[in-house]
């Protein structure tokens, strides 16, 4: 019988692969209309004690997204008021949705990597995943392989969908 070789293990082919990247932590997501009167009007006094009084420590190391769900206005003190109390708790605190944290993590983490391994080479981004990964962490991960890899496919060696090849460079001075 004749040996099996994997030939993509044996390749010159690198697989990105965004789970890798995944950042562990509890998600979770403060609404300012829980403390404005009738969830819609601040009032700065009674505001600025319950911030005092609020337990921020059930926040520990929590990446915390700051929103308000009724169509108040508030003004732009009441949510860097919540930050500074969130600061000393939080891994992080966003503006926005539960829903946007990872696209706000993957942005920051993917913006860090040192991409030249993956120079002239093919590259698949994997497709699946068993973590919760954004469709928007996949767009900036294009992104910043693009400029490197020679090529650039979505999904598993076995059944890649082809994105991006890189034009060949002229050898003309």
């Amino acid at each position: 019988m004749d040996e099996i070789i994997n030939k993509v293990a044996n390749s010159v082919l690198k697989v990105f692969d965004l789970e890798e990247y995944y950042p562990s932590g509890i998600r979770t997501e403060i609404d300012i209309a829980q403390w404005l009167e009738e969830g819609i009007l601040l009032k700065e006094k009674d505001f600025r004690e319950t911030m005092k009084n609020h337990d921020w420590s059930q926040y520990q190391n929590h990446f915390v997204a700051i929103h308000c769900s009724t169509e108040a206005i508030l003004p732009a003190w009441a949510t860097i008021l919540v930050t500074v109390h969130l600061q000393p708790f939080a891994k992080k605190i966003y503006l926005g949705k539960k829903s946007k944290i990872d696209t706000y993590l993957y942005q920051e983490i993917l913006s860090q990597i040192d991409y030249s391994i993956y120079s002239d080479k093919p590259v698949i981004l994997k497709g699946c995943s068993k973590k919760p990964v954004p469709e928007s962490a996949y767009i900036a991960a294009i992104q910043f392989l693009q400029p490197f890899a020679k090529s650039i496919m979505f999904g598993e060696a076995c059944s890649a969908v082809p994105l991006f090849k890189s034009k060949k460079k002229s050898n003309t001075t």
